[in-house]
């Protein structure tokens, strides 16, 4: 017999949970506090829908951290390869970028958003929008809507409220308080894929404040002390870094800042090049020449490279070619602070691996599963993000479906 689903949540994972429940016969309602579905999804494609990645998947699924082992079931089962093949059901072409990830062939999010909300709407998926959740219990959902309250019952929910960031779209972090009052163990929601605070200099603030960093390399310690590093590119801000290279090091640097009271990375200027070549092209200074001339003519450096170099190197320290090549390879920035959680790309922490059953049910609220972003987990960008939301909403999904049946 057909049963009632309630999806709280219009994301990648609670459509993808709707989708799959809905396909099993099942009667599916989903319920989102705003007024459309997906928006922090949209804003995501707004520079290019990088959907998921081609990378082997012994690479793929290391990037989850320390929650790889415990995403693998999910993940393995609805990988890259098969997101694509669904987003091809949905009339959507994809390419591999020079990078290894992957995008809809015309950048956008909205034509795919587009399609798959026609199809759930043909599958008979109801939606309810503008629906907050207040509270929840084994049977039934409390929601605040336009000023009344409504309770909906249903036979089983899957929650996919995201993490707290970029609030503003619907992702808040307020399904915390509805949890802990059933003893389910959530870990704080922090920052992830976030910006770092650097107390720089005035001068550095006024001439070089959104300069672009580039070809690049980051090198940094884990608090486990392991050495990572990675090249690309970032931006220097008034107050700090942002962008992609940057991002890729943020869970060990708020590991860092957590634990030490600061966090420490290593840039390497001039990665294409080894010690030993910059000393033998520094190795000709001429009489009375600047150092800004110097580098510039032997390096070709300059900008915001060079100004980085004075901001966090000692004048004693590039006074030899030697010296030089040593300050270039390895020039140390602080940071003291994350960006505030708000204002950042991702959130970690959220409900804990111990609280839920294999297949993302909650321990204490039996018939109610749990799907992406909510989930204690995180992961760079590069359509990592994404790929755990569609699969965790897959494998919340077979969940409903098994309790449903027994």
């Amino acid at each position: 017999m057909p049963k009632k689903v309630i999806v709280i949540g219009a994301g990648p994972a609670g459509l993808m949970a709707a989708e799959r429940i809905c396909a099993q016969g099942h009667q599916v309602h989903v319920y989102d506090a705003k007024a459309s579905a997906c928006r922090k999804f949209l804003l995501a494609g707004v520079g290019g829908m990088n959907i998921t990645h081609s990378e082997p998947y012994d690479a793929f699924i290391q990037r989850y951290y320390d929650k790889a082992d415990w995403l693998d079931r999910a993940v393995r089962e609805f990988n890259a390869e098969a997101l694509q093949d669904w987003i091809h059901g949905l009339g959507i072409e994809t390419f591999v970028g020079s990078s290894g990830r992957v995008f809809p062939k015309d950048m956008k999010a909205a034509p795919l958003l587009r399609n798959w909300l026609k199809r759930l709407r043909e599958m008979g998926v109801v939606f309810h929008m503008r629906h907050k959740m207040l509270s929840i219990e084994a049977k039934c959902a409390r929601f605040s809507h336009e000023s009344q309250e409504i309770i909906a019952e249903a036979d089983a929910f899957v929650l996919a409220m995201g993490g707290a960031s970029w609030p503003k779209l619907g992702s808040d972090g307020s399904w915390q308080l509805a949890l802990a009052k059933h003893k389910v163990v959530i870990e704080p929601l922090k920052s992830a894929n976030c910006g770092f605070y650097s107390p720089w200099s005035d001068f550095l603030k006024e001439k070089f404040a959104g300069s672009p960093l580039k070809g690049v390399s980051f090198r940094c310690t884990t608090t486990e002390g392991l050495v990572v590093s990675k090249k690309g590119e970032c931006i220097l801000t008034q107050d700090g870094m942002e962008g992609s290279l940057i991002y890729a090091f943020s869970k060990h640097l708020r590991d860092q800042v957590e634990k030490q009271g600061k966090a420490q990375l290593v840039i390497d200027l001039l990665p294409q090049l080894d010690h030993s070549q910059l000393v033998k092209k520094l190795s000709q200074r001429k009489a009375k020449e600047s150092f800004s001339k110097y580098i510039k003519r032997t390096l070709n450096l300059g900008g915001v490279k060079v100004a980085l170099l004075h901001e966090v190197t000692r004048p004693e320290d590039l006074s030899a070619p030697e010296k030089i090549a040593s300050s270039l390879k390895n020039v140390v920035v602080h940071f003291d602070q994350v960006k505030a959680i708000e204002e950042v790309i991702s959130s970690a922490g959220g409900v804990c691996e111990e609280s839920v059953t294999e297949h993302l049910m909650l321990k204490n609220m039996p018939g109610v599963f749990c799907a992406g972003e909510m989930l204690d987990w995180e992961a760079p960008t590069g359509g990592y993000l994404l790929t755990a939301c569609f699969a965790t909403g897959v494998l919340a999904a077979q969940g409903v479906e098994q309790y449903l049946q027994s």
